[in-house]
């Protein structure tokens, strides 16, 4: 039988009214100070909260809101305890719910809402991934979508939407324990399975 992944996702239903709509620097921020520990994994990553799409600020945070934090299984136990806690993020309150944990699952295709491309193009973009993914032994075809903008720590994030297609198991994940690129905490570079290539350019 093959070994679990060294890696999982500690999901969390979300309780609050509203998040702003650009948050991944500030939630990285405030999860780093409840949970120390979390900063010191370069592996450790955050997905992306889905919010009420819009323009509105700030953004609505629906009944199907989740934080998942993607770790190491020895970390889970303390992942596990910020249950009930109550994080501020901009002066927006999200009290967490009881986890439960995801499996990370090989698929042939996965998606990361954005990886972080620095000043690069998108033909630079695609480079520097294709560099990275040969580090990681990893084969398959990059698809690049939309370019995108996000609030950093010094300075705003610049980088793309990025599917990748064609992936072994074992490549695929590798890609989901590693991800691509920098900024994991705050959602960068994170990927999860995703149903099929040609939608790349429809994600939201």
């Amino acid at each position: 039988m093959d070994a679990a992944p060294a890696r999982v996702d500690v999901v969390f239903p979300l309780q609050g009214r509203t998040l702003p709509r650009d948050h991944r620097w500030v939630l990285a921020q405030a999860l780093a100070r409840v949970l120390p520990a979390l900063a010191e994994d370069p592996l450790a990553a955050v997905h992306p909260v889905r919010l009420v799409p819009g323009c509105g600020e700030p953004a609505l945070v629906s009944t199907r809101s989740r934080l998942a934090l993607r770790v190491s299984r020895d970390a889970v136990a303390g992942v596990q305890a910020l249950a009930g806690r109550t994080l501020d993020l901009a002066g927006c309150e999200i009290r967490l719910g009881a986890p439960q944990l995801r499996e990370l699952l090989p698929h042939t295709t996965l998606y990361a809402h954005f990886v972080d491309a620095g000043d690069a193009d998108e033909a630079g973009f695609l480079a520097a991934a294709g560099e990275e993914l040969a580090r990681l032994e990893v084969r398959c075809q990059r698809i690049c979508g939309r370019e995108q903008r996000l609030r950093g720590p010094q300075h705003t994030l610049h980088g793309y939407s990025l599917m990748l297609h064609g992936l072994r198991q074992a490549a695929a994940l590798r890609i989901l324990e590693r991800g691509l690129g920098e900024h994991r905490l705050m959602g960068c570079g994170v990927f999860v399975p995703h149903r099929s290539a040609a939608a790349v350019g429809e994600v939201d």
